[in-house]
């Protein structure tokens, strides 16, 4: 795809990347023997939730899957007289009653509700087995833990696995396991850059992201932290920049001594960075954003010439002029998002098929 401006870099679409996992995910249906059954549970009127529940709908319809849109608190609508009804109300009752009906294979809460710690909270009591958002503390530990693989009836368990991580070897899950799910912004992006070639496939798995110098900005648990660690564990070198510090991420800790052995860590370790935003942009291959602010911008002046920029907020985080030091640009990753949504629906529909009442908690190094 040759640029549209001499001299500017590409303005990137998502769309072929998201038509090769819908691809995936239709192919996927077909071998299975039922179509899963999403719960999508809305407890604001705020237009963007709205409209994400809209678009969940109509990507699940054309695909053949089934949604149901559970309507609680101000998102329900009022008749005249009724007493308006306040944002998050009944929100917690929903979500326990889909945990619990065996007719729901997946549940996704459209946030923020409260916001912060209370919003954190909501995403505990989501069932791992239906967390198709990869946002319960389960699937978060596997991540940090670089835990790719586990059993499905694992997944029934509250309890982090202290067992010795097996070496990586593949993308292929061992015998007894499967993927365990990753959250599906931060593994969207992970696509899209393993697309344009960030990756380099010539590598090991597991290591393909190495040799890059990688900032996010950031640092939230839904999306920041998470994919930082995500591509730290991938091997790059990341700058997880956030509105009070700067946090580098690797595998590959750093030695006083030249002379000792390599060392290489089954998972990052973050360190406290010294570098200010604009040294750690001038040295970053990849520079992704997502600040939910309309007033906040990437500096272009700040950015390494020839660098990726990846926009992952509702809000453009980057200046008007990005393509004159950015070789590719990508806007919006909300297409391949969703895909990665219904396709963790496909998969943990699967594991409860598979998993059993009780089950080993042996782990493996968390795949993309």
């Amino acid at each position: 795809m040759p640029p549209d401006v001499v001299g500017k870099g590409i303005l990137l679409k998502v769309d072929p990347i998201a038509d090769a996992f819908r691809a995936e995910v239709k192919d996927g249906l077909t071998a299975s023997h039922r179509a899963p059954t999403l719960v999508g549970i809305l407890a604001t009127n705020a237009s963007p939730s709205r409209f994400y529940a809209d678009f969940t709908r109509k990507q699940c319809e054309g695909l053949g899957m089934k949604f149901i849109l559970k309507e609680v608190g101000s998102a329900v609508k009022q008749n005249e007289g009724e007493e308006a009804r306040s944002d998050g109300d009944g929100v917690e009752e929903v979500i326990i009653e889909a945990n619990e009906d065996d007719n729901v294979d997946g549940i996704m809460v459209y946030y923020p509700i409260f916001g912060g710690q209370q919003d954190h909270y909501l995403q505990q009591i989501v069932s791992p087995l239906k967390d198709v958002e990869g946002l319960h503390s389960k699937f978060h530990y596997n991540l940090y833990h670089n835990i790719r693989f586990i059993t499905p009836a694992s997944l029934a368990s509250t309890i982090p696995s202290s067992k010795v991580i097996q070496p990586i070897i593949d993308d292929i899950p061992p015998p007894g396991t499967v993927k365990s799910i990753i959250p599906c912004t931060p593994l969207g992006v992970v696509k899209c850059l393993e697309y344009i070639g960030v990756y380099n496939k010539i590598l090991t798995y597991g290591d393909r992201a190495y040799g890059k110098t990688v900032t996010v900005i950031n640092r939230s648990e839904v999306v920041g932290r998470p994919l930082a660690a995500l591509l730290a564990n991938d091997g790059a070198r990341v700058f997880s920049a956030d509105i009070d510090s700067i946090q580098e991420y690797t595998k590959r800790p750093r030695s006083s001594n030249p002379t000792s052995a390599r060392q290489y860590l089954p998972h990052h370790t973050s360190h406290l960075c010294t570098l200010s935003l604009e040294e750690c942009l001038a040295v970053s291959d990849v520079v992704i954003s997502a600040v939910p602010s309309a007033s906040y911008k990437v500096k272009t002046e700040w950015l390494k010439e020839g660098c990726v920029c990846v926009n992952v907020a509702a809000d453009k985080n980057f200046e008007k002029d990005v393509r004159d030091k950015a070789s590719i640009y990508i806007p919006a990753v909300g297409k391949v998002t969703i895909l990665m949504l219904l396709r963790n629906l496909l998969r943990l529909s699967h594991y409860n098929d598979v998993s059993a009442p009780s089950g080993s908690e042996d782990i493996i190094p968390a795949s993309e």
